[in-house]
């Protein structure tokens, strides 16, 4: 029986109830991440093939921008009118991010219901905690009325649990490159071919940048599947015009404002948002609702502002205080483009200060390498309450290998303390390396 969507639950800390659930959910499989659809399959089959009544389902997968384009499809959909489902990870703070019911969060009694119900239904068969969160997540989705779904991998595609989608309304491949290469493999080709997964038997495919080996790969694939290849400076264009963007299509170019996002990386992300828009046979959102859409947009953790909580009023006044959850070595080039702006721009300079945790799964010389030029020092924090955390000493030493100067610091407070009071004039301070670290500090300032 259909269940509407509640009300979306403050940011306040999480209710314990579905926590326990969630707890004993991540004790079922000893692995973490064990690559496989066998285990979806069979806990899909007992409870009735929920994944065969979702609503039409965009498919994302990618390295980088794959919550940020679904951030502007939703944003824009729901502009003309839709109800919105979507399906995202990893959550900064709180589960209930991951599943948006018609544009609202899961509310807290739903998602006890069905992680309960999965539990059951699953008994004591190993599976994985991404994989039984996953079929919760299209049990609901089948329940609760909605227009369409957007649908983020959580890792690779070929043999991620959300790919059991059998025709999609269409893909979307997002900036590949390196990241989770013990899981995917360590070459662009062999990263592609995991994401290249998600690509269906005639469903169009709409295509970000790519490196050119990643892109060759891609474009194989679609042609093996005979799916229409919708690519970024051939199929579809877009860059910064004035004080907004110009994209442009088959049905020709048009101008709309630039997206409410910061960096000049969201550019191409807004535009694979837009070039997609043209192939969900049956929706229209007209240039009204795409540049709503551009502008209310929200993502948090992308090179977000912070301007309220306990660690930005540590701050002197004249002081900034931005988080980024970026954690490869692309996100590295994305937030060095963004300090470069900040360098040259016209409103005086201030010092880049870095306050820096990563999981010791990820490489950090490769994401602060190109920090280095633009960051006046590193204060390095072990991440709280996660125990694959890169121990602060560790990523302390591999930011001076980077060519930063770099000191450890007991936590994320301390940290700022220190910063401030060894710099005379007003500075900028970026926490980075972590989504898990972005989490963290959200949780915080909430």
């Amino acid at each position: 029986m259909a269940r509407s969507p509640q009300a979306e639950p403050p940011p306040a800390e999480p209710s314990h109830a579905s926590d326990l659930v969630l707890e004993r959910l991540n004790k079922l499989h000893p692995k973490i991440i064990d690559l496989s659809l066998d285990r979806t399959w069979r806990l899909l089959q007992r409870l009735g093939h929920p994944e065969r009544r979702l609503p039409p389902v965009v498919h994302v997968a990618g390295t980088n921008g794959k919550g940020s384009v679904i951030a502007y499809l939703r944003a824009m959909l729901e502009a003309a009118g839709y109800r919105v489902h979507a399906y995202i990870s990893p959550h900064l703070v709180r589960f209930h991010e991951r599943i948006r019911l018609a544009g609202k969060l899961i509310d807290e009694q739903a998602l006890l219901d069905v992680l309960k119900e999965c539990e059951a239904v699953n008994g004591a068969e190993a599976i994985t905690f991404f994989e039984i969160t996953t079929c919760a997540a299209f049990l609901e989705f089948a329940r609760v009325p909605a227009d369409i779904l957007l649908l983020e991998t959580g890792l690779g595609g070929r043999l991620d649990s959300t790919n059991v989608i059998q025709k999609p309304l269409a893909t979307v491949l997002m900036p590949i490159s390196f990241d989770h290469m013990q899981h995917l493999g360590d070459t662009l080709a062999k990263i592609a071919f995991e994401k290249a997964g998600i690509i269906k038997h005639g469903v169009p495919a709409v295509v970000a940048p790519q490196p050119a080996e990643a892109q060759a790969v891609l474009e194989d694939k679609a042609r093996e599947m005979a799916a229409p290849l919708i690519r970024y400076g051939r199929e579809w264009q877009v860059q910064a015009a004035r004080d907004g963007i110009r994209f442009a299509d088959s049905a020709g170019s048009r101008d709309l404002p630039r997206p409410a996002l910061p960096g000049d990386h969201q550019i191409p992300n807004a535009g694979a948002a837009l070039a997609t828009l043209a192939f969900l046979t049956g929706f229209r959102v007209d240039e009204a609702a795409q540049a709503k859409g551009l502008l209310s947009v929200e993502w948090p953790a992308r090179l977000q502002h912070l301007t309220r909580g306990p660690l930005a009023e540590k701050l002197p006044r004249g002081w900034e205080l931005w988080l980024d959850g970026g954690h490869n070595a692309a996100a590295g080039e994305v937030l060095a483009d963004f300090a470069r702006h900040w360098r040259e721009g016209i409103v005086g300079h201030r010092p880049l200060h870095l306050v820096f945790g990563m999981l010791n799964t990820k490489e950090p010389i490769a994401f602060l390498k190109p920090l280095a030029p633009y960051a006046r020092d590193l204060k390095a924090v072990r991440i709280e309450g996660d125990h694959a955390s890169l121990p602060a000493d560790e990523a302390a030493a591999a930011a001076r290998a980077a060519g930063i100067q770099a000191e450890t610091a007991a936590s994320l407070d301390a940290a700022i303390e220190r910063i401030v009071t060894t710099s005379e004039i007003p500075s900028r301070v970026l926490i980075c390396g972590s989504l898990y670290l972005a989490g963290v500090v959200l949780a915080e300032n909430g």
